[in-house]
């Protein structure tokens, strides 16, 4: 499992890899350079799975997140 995804700010487009939790969804994230708090997209269930490069732990191993 990976537990590290680099997330795409899609207003500033600023990069930053970070360590994802393995016992909860994230539902919020700031970006280090414009402060936008990014929410998953429709349809996601966390910033990780609608901004990152790889998605959450729990859609790696095929369940449900937070479920």
């Amino acid at each position: 499992m990976v537990l590290k995804s680099t997330l795409t700010c899609p207003e500033c487009g600023h990069v930053e890899t970070e360590k994802m939790p393995t016992d909860a969804c994230q539902w919020f994230y700031e970006c280090k350079s414009c402060e936008a708090v990014l929410k998953p997209l429709e349809g996601d269930c966390c910033v990780y799975c609608s901004y990152g490069n790889v998605p959450c732990p729990p859609i790696q191993l095929g369940d449900s997140c937070c479920g």
